[in-house]
């Protein structure tokens, strides 16, 4: 046998070998959501794709019929149709996952990898149509192939170029109310877009806080798939990592206003704080939700802090969620709801709130605050309030924050966890805390 007909034969057997592959594979297609079977069709794509590549090298020697060559070209054209259209689909899939990955790196890092997935679509769409064009004029299926190719190539490049770069203001009052603090200060400190939960309770005083704070040009439309929250205090941390005096003071600037704190803040507070004792105080948060209710606080442990927080000499205020097993310790005085107030639901609630603490610091000596970990602290914490979290595990995005935001601390509920709660009171009894910046 001559080498120009074994080429001739083996040429055959990879264009019957391409068709078969392609016409296996296009019959799963139904079932590519099962395990494994996405893996198994790229796989089977790229043999039917380099099987008949393999046949049209072949033909370069002049031995081929004509319609094995055709046929090449139509494997090769439903082959690149079909790889198009699956990496439309990971772009798809990996763009979700990239887009909620908890750093902005690894963020990044996934829409490199999508951006890549997308070039396979474009280039397999950019093959599919040059094959069709060497096929005969009337090759419909060819030409009808190739167009799809170009249309899961164009999906999947919109997908990058629709990439929503926006963090959400979150509105609705049964979402985090303190996650506005990580938005709205990762804004100022790092240039951030925003978008607010449209048509909720508190859609319009969460831009009035934005727009308040000189972050109104840092705000755009509304729409799916923005970036997730959980990057946001990295990127608040990495803003204070050069200089946190500086960017503390920012923030102030930002959320108070230069404006003087309204009088109706002012006399609520003293007339809430009117029989209290004259002591330096303290905020002990509660958590009391229905989401991971075991990092709930304990009434024997709500009971336990007081004492101590007393016996440092302070005052301790309640606030956060309601004492709800038992009384108000003795010695405390509670706020505990206190958002709830119409003077702190009004348009400006949020600066309103933030208000509150900078009273309770200027005219009631309010040095610190600690407590069962939630968001709500992290106001006043970005604000210079010296904090304590308490927390039954690492927390692994606010821990980012620990060394690096002034004064914030993390306390595992672990084996003498109450005697480093004393230990920080009784620094902050002291003076020696970093207190952060002072009005």
């Amino acid at each position: 046998m001559t080498p120009l007909l074994r080429s001739s034969i083996d040429a055959h057997a990879l264009e019957r070998e391409a068709a078969a592959i392609l016409a296996d594979e296009l019959s799963r297609v139904a079932a590519l959501h099962l395990p494994g079977a996405r893996e198994r069709h790229r796989r089977q794509l790229e043999r039917a794709i380099d099987c008949a590549q393999g046949v049209l090298a072949a033909a370069g020697n002049g031995d081929l019929e004509p319609e094995t060559i055709a046929r090449a070209h139509s494997t090769l054209v439903e082959a690149h149709t079909a790889r198009a259209q699956d990496a439309r689909h990971g772009a798809g899939q990996l763009s979700r996952s990239a887009q909620r990955a908890p750093t902005r790196e690894d963020c990044d890092d996934g829409w490199r990898r999508v951006e890549a997935i997308v070039t396979v679509a474009e280039a397999s769409a950019s093959e599919a149509a040059r094959m069709a064009l060497e096929l005969e004029l009337d090759h419909d299926t060819a030409r009808k192939a190739a167009r799809a190719a170009e249309s899961a190539a164009r999906d999947a490049r919109r997908i990058v170029d629709e990439r929503n770069h926006a963090y959400t203001f979150h509105a609705d009052p049964d979402f985090s109310f303190g996650e506005g603090w990580y938005v709205a200060a990762g804004a100022v400190l790092a240039d951030l877009a925003i978008q607010i939960e449209p048509d909720q309770p508190q859609t319009f005083q969460a831009e009035r806080f934005l727009r308040d704070a000189g972050l109104g040009a840092r705000l755009v439309p509304y729409r799916a798939r923005p970036r997730a929250s959980k990057q946001l205090p990295e990127i608040v941390a990495h803003g204070f990592r050069a200089d946190p005096i500086a960017a503390q003071r920012t923030l102030r600037a930002a959320f108070l206003g230069g404006a003087p704190i309204p009088a109706t803040i002012i006399d609520w507070t003293d007339r809430m704080l009117a029989r209290t004792p004259t002591n330096e105080k303290v905020l002990l948060w509660i958590r009391e939700g229905v989401h991971h209710p075991t990092r709930n606080t304990t009434y024997p442990e709500l009971l336990e802090l007081c004492r101590r927080a007393l016996a440092a000499g302070f005052v301790p205020i309640l606030v956060g969620d309601a004492v709800l097993h038992g009384e108000v310790p003795a010695g405390a005085v509670d706020l505990t709801l206190f958002w709830k107030e119409p003077l702190f639901q009004g348009t400006d609630m949020r600066r309103a709130q933030l208000q509150l603490f900078e009273v309770l610091k200027r005219a009631h000596g309010l040095v610190g605050q600690f407590g069962v970990t939630t968001a709500g602290m992290d106001g006043p914490a970005l604000m210079g309030l010296p904090t304590l979290y308490l927390t039954d595990a690492p927390n692994v995005r606010m821990r980012t924050w620990v060394g690096i935001i002034p004064g914030y601390r993390e306390v595992m509920r672990s084996d003498g966890y109450l005697e480093r709660v004393s230990n920080t009171l009784r620094q902050w009894a002291h003076g020696s805390a970093t207190m952060g910046v002072r009005p």
